[in-house]
C-alpha cells in the first residue's frame, strides 16, 4: 500500500521559498520596471491612509491594554506626517538610478581576458523590526530597487498595521507584473518565531533585524544565515578642553531630534576633567529646560546634586530615551579607550578646535562613523546626495555605516575571454 505524504511546512518555510522563487526572477529585471514598482507601491500606500490609520488604532489600544512600554508604543504610533514622509521616500528611491548592473574595473586582469565586476541583487532578505510599521514598506522599496526580495516579520504589536502596510505593498507590485513573492509577510498568527524565520538559511541570503539591543542580540543568536546587525542610541561625545559649549549643546540636542527613532542620538558625554564648572551647570541648565534626565558618574554627582547617579551598565547600554549621561575623564586618549570599550559603535563625536585632536578622535576611534564639530543627526532621506538609508550598521562583516542601497547588493565578476584554447 502507498501511503501519500502531505508536506506541512512552517509558514516561513513557504514564505522564504515564494520569496526565493520570486528573487531569481526579480533580479533579472529590467531597472525601470523596479523603479515602476516602488513608485507603484508609494502611490498604493498614499491611497490607504485611512485604513493604514485604522488599522494602526487597532494596534495602538490593544498594546495600551497589555501596558507595552511608552517607548514601543512612540515607535508604534503612525500618524499622516509619518506616512507622508514614507511616501516620499518611496518615491524618491523610484526616482534615483538603478544601482544594479554598474560595471567596475577589476582588480586584475587574467591573460588572454578581460575581467570586470558588477553589483548585483543579493537575493531573499529578511526584515526583522519591533514597531516601526512603516519602515517595513521602506525596506521593502529598497529590496525591490536593488532586485531583492523581502520577507517582513514586524512585532505582535504592531500587527494589523504591517497586515494593512504588507497587502498594500503587495497588490501594488503585482499590479506592475512583477512575480508575487517579492514581498512576504510573516506573522506571530502562523505561530512562527524570530527562530522559524532566520534559520531558512537554504533561501535567505541576509537577515537585517532593526530594534532594541535585545532583539539584535537574539537575531544574532540564531540566525544560520548572514546577519546585518544595525544599531540605535548609546552615541559618545568627548567634548575637549578646546571645545566650544554652544557646540555641544547644539549637538546634544540636535542629535535627538529624528522621529520616532533617533538613530544616532548622543546619550553620553565624556568631559575633560579640567572644564569650568560653570560652563558644565550652564549647558545642565539648557539640557533640563529641554526635558532631558541627567545623569552623572560619582565624581560628578558629588559636585552636582541635580545629576542622577549613572549606573555601571549604562555606559555600555543605550537609553533611547531623552537621557543624557556624563562622565569626567583625565585626556583624549582616556577618552577614545572608553568609547572603544562601552558605545555602539556606529556613530560617535567630539567637539574640538584642534586639528591634531579631531584626527587623532578620527582614526582612533573604533565607530563606523565619527563626527567632528557637527551633529551626528540621522537621517533616513538626507536632502543632500543619491542616498535614502535604512539604518546605521556598528559591524566590520558584510557592511559597516549607513544600509543603503549599495549595501543591499554583492559583487559579481565575469572574466570574458578571447577564444583562445
Amino acid at each position: 500500500m502507498t501511503v501519500e505524504v502531505v508536506h506541512d511546512y512552517p509558514e516561513p518555510m513557504k514564505s522564504a521559498k515564494r520569496a526565493f522563487q520570486a528573487s531569481l526572477k526579480l533580479g533579472l529585471t529590467k531597472g525601470v520596471d523596479r523603479s515602476r514598482a516602488v513608485l507603484a507601491m508609494a502611490q498604493a500606500l498614499e491611497s490607504s491612509f485611512d485604513d493604514i490609520l485604522e488599522a494602526n488604532t487597532l494596534d495602538l489600544e490593544a498594546s495600551k491594554e497589555m501596558a507595552v512600554p511608552e517607548l514601543i508604543l512612540d515607535w508604534l504610533k503612525l500618524t499622516p506626517k509619518r506616512l507622508e514622509i514614507t511616501v516620499e521616500i518611496l518615491r524618491r528611491l523610484g526616482e534615483l538610478s538603478d544601482p544594479l548592473r554598474r560595471v567596475r574595473n577589476a582588480d586584475y586582469q587574467p591573460e588572454d581576458s578581460q575581467s570586470y565586476s558588477q553589483l548585483m541583487a543579493l537575493g531573499v532578505i529578511g526584515f526583522i523590526y519591533e514597531a516601526f510599521p512603516d519602515l517595513g514598506a521602506i525596506a521593502a522599496g529598497l529590496c525591490i530597487k536593488t532586485g531583492n526580495s523581502i520577507i517582513l516579520k514586524g512585532s505582535t504589536e504592531a500587527s494589523h498595521s504591517n497586515a494593512a502596510i504588507a497587502e498594500v505593498l503587495q497588490s501594488a507590485i503585482q499590479e506592475v507584473g512583477l512575480p508575487p513573492g517579492c514581498v512576504e509577510l510573516v506573522t506571530a498568527e502562523h505561530g512562527a518565531s524570530v527562530r522559524d524565520l532566520v534559520t531558512q538559511d537554504q533561501y535567505l541570503n541576509l537577515v537585517i533585524p532593526y530594534g532594541r539591543s535585545s532583539l539584535v542580540q537574539q537575531v544574532m543568536r540564531q540566525a544560520t544565515c548572514p546577519v546585518l546587525k544595525s544599531a540605535m542610541g548609546n552615541c559618545y561625545l568627548y567634548w575637549s578642553l578646546n571645545g566650544s559649549l554652544e557646540m555641544v549643546r547644539w549637538m546634544i540636542l540636535d542629535s535627538h531630534q529624528s522621529e520616532p527613532d533617533p538613530v544616532n542620538a548622543i546619550e553620553k558625554v565624556l568631559i575633560h576633567r579640567q572644564a569650568m564648572p560653570s560652563s558644565l551647570s550652564v549647558l545642565w541648565n539648557s539640557l533640563k529646560e529641554k526635558g532631558f534626565e541627567l545623569k552623572g558618574d560619582a565624581e560628578l554627582v558629588e559636585a552636582f546634586p541635580q545629576l542622577q547617579l549613572a549606573k555601571e551598565s549604562d555606559w555600555g547600554s543605550p537609553y533611547l530615551t531623552k537621557t543624557v549621561a556624563f562622565k569626567l575623564v583625565d585626556s583624549l586618549e582616556v577618552a577614545i579607550a572608553w568609547i572603544n570599550q562601552h558605545s555602539s559603535g556606529h556613530a560617535d563625536c567630539i567637539v574640538t578646535e584642534s586639528y591634531q585632536e579631531s584626527r587623532q578622535f578620527a582614526l582612533g576611534v573604533n565607530s563606523a562613523s565619527t563626527y567632528i564639530n557637527t551633529s551626528p543627526r540621522f537621517s533616513r532621506n538626507p536632502s543632500r546626495g543619491d542616498s535614502v538609508f535604512l539604518g546605521m550598521s556598528n559591524q566590520k562583516g558584510h557592511r559597516r555605516g549607513f544600509i543603503s542601497l549599495e549595501t543591499l547588493t554583492t559583487v559579481k565578476h565575469i572574466i570574458q575571454g578571447n577564444g583562445r584554447f
